[in-house]
């Protein structure tokens, strides 16, 4: 046991200040930095476009013969939307203020541009796979695009250990927790359960995790919605009070309660920018792993549709967590009796849900983490699966069936045990991911705006569905797929 403890030390003194270092100086500049060019260079896209996203979103239904449109959103918003919208939204309250939410916002405002370049190139150089589901992401556009074998290869790994390995664990955990405290089930016995439910479904493919996907994700969406717009009603009265305390806290003015920090601006910032930049994976690299599945007729199209992902995940249902806390009598006791108090944020979350609506409230709250990071497990698989199908292709299919045991028992380990250090481990790898992704992206920039500008010139002249020919758009067209993207002259 010392072994193991000098071992685990020695392995945070070199992992903490990387890591450190990455989100600290690196990631949460580069994140916003990219979405405010990418707003710039699209013309605000995510303001001229808004009612044309909604639009596609909710009526791309693909052929029938792959993924849709629709799903490729749904597995996307799957990965997005889970514990982190319940109890991450707590925390930056907790920690940063009601500030914090503003801040929030304005993320989510500049990453909408983010999500849609990425997606779209994504789109752009995805390949067919042998089962009828095309492939596509980071790894692929950064090969395709850019020529780097490595630094895809670099992609890959980072995105196999956050998501496919350490994330689930701690997804399963939370989960294990949420049925413990509302229901008294062992938390062996919530492992049990979710790994035979995450094996029907991963063991039926890509497919499958996009029809479950596609029916869960709503239907959680719509009824944690309901929920807050039911707490709004209730207390509307005191709405008016509430946006103004959020603005004013934004810029530093107001009296210095909660948390340990008071009203600071610096605070606020830094935790409302984080808590969007983690739940709406904006530049992350993940969601265009499941943009890339979608079979669209225009590259564009599904651009649009990821980045409505942003708007759903960080402006309504990050602000329904906002809301349900900010409304209720236990923030008010909790920043009168207790600053500096240390808090997990989902007892917070789940406390102002009991003020609201009792002890309906707390198996409410269960059952929602239930829902979000069950479908969360399975989207990072269907992302880790995409990225170890690129890194073993020659030997796709014995890699896929190992990386669905190592999941499964990640599920069942993080049921019944504390995952701390994998936590850690997963967030550097994660910030590693998220640089190599922006860097990326940020380099192949001008490819997604000539496809955008294909789309908007198409629709302008008329074309309520355009197609999209690679001949007379991409410099180098070459290299995407014919079979994918037919070229008119060829």
């Amino acid at each position: 046991m010392e072994f193991i403890n000098t071992l685990r030390d020695a392995a945070y003194s070199v992992m903490t200040p990387v890591s450190d270092f990455v989100w600290t100086y690196i990631l949460v500049y580069l994140l916003l930095g990219a979405g405010i060019l990418f707003t710039i260079l699209t013309r605000g896209m995510q303001f001229r476009l808004f009612g044309h996203m909604a639009r596609v979103t909710f009526t791309s239904r693909g052929s029938g013969n792959g993924v849709s449109g629709f799903q490729a959103f749904a597995t996307s918003l799957a990965a997005r939307v889970g514990t982190g919208n319940l109890a991450g939204v707590a925390l930056a309250l907790w920690v940063g203020g009601p500030g914090a939410i503003f801040w929030m916002w304005v993320t989510a405002l500049v990453g909408f541009s983010t999500a849609f370049i990425e997606s779209t190139l994504a789109q752009t150089y995805k390949k067919r796979n042998e089962d009828g589901v095309f492939r596509g992401g980071p790894a692929y556009y950064i090969e395709r695009a850019l020529g780097y074998r490595w630094m895809s290869a670099l992609f890959a790994v980072f995105l196999l250990i956050a998501y496919g390995l350490a994330f689930n664990g701690a997804q399963s955990n939370t989960i294990a927790q949420g049925m413990a405290q509302a229901f008294s089930i062992p938390h062996w016995l919530t492992g049990v359960v979710l790994v035979a439910l995450t094996a029907m479904v991963i063991y039926g493919g890509l497919r499958s995790i996009a029809r479950t996907a596609e029916k869960i994700v709503p239907l959680m969406a719509i009824a944690y919605l309901l929920v807050a717009l039911w707490v709004l009603f209730m207390n509307l009265s005191e709405v008016p009070a509430m946006l103004a305390l959020i603005v004013k806290s934004a810029f530093g003015f107001g009296p210095a309660v909660g948390g340990a920090v008071g009203y600071s601006i610096k605070i606020a910032m830094e935790n409302g920018i984080k808590r969007g930049l983690f739940s709406n994976e904006a530049g992350m690299g993940s969601a265009p792993n499941a943009a890339a599945q979608a079979d669209v007729k225009h590259p564009a199209a599904q651009g649009l549709v990821q980045s409505f992902g942003v708007f759903i995940d960080t402006l309504v249902i990050c602000s329904c967590t906002a809301v349900v806390i900010l409304l209720s009598g236990v923030y008010e006791r909790l920043m009168s009796n207790s600053p500096g108090q240390d808090i997990v944020g989902i007892q917070l979350t789940q406390n102002a849900m009991v003020d609201h609506l009792g002890s309906f409230g707390e198996i409410f709250i269960a059952i929602a983490i239930f829902l979000f990071a069950f479908t969360s497990i399975l989207a990072n698989f269907s992302f880790s699966q995409i990225n170890i199908e690129y890194l073993f292709q020659r030997r796709a299919k014995l890699a896929v069936a190992m990386l669905r045991i190592a999941v499964l028992a990640m599920v069942m380990i993080g049921s019944v045990a504390q995952l701390s250090f994998v936590w850690d481990f997963a967030d550097l790898a994660m910030g590693l991911m998220a640089t190599t992704n922006l860097v990326a992206i940020l380099m192949l920039c001008p490819i997604a705006l000539r496809v955008l500008k294909d789309y908007e010139r198409q629709r302008r002249d008329g074309i309520n569905e355009p197609t999209f020919d690679p001949q007379g758009v991409l410099k180098r067209p070459e290299q995407v797929d014919a079979d994918v993207w037919p070229r008119k002259d060829v």
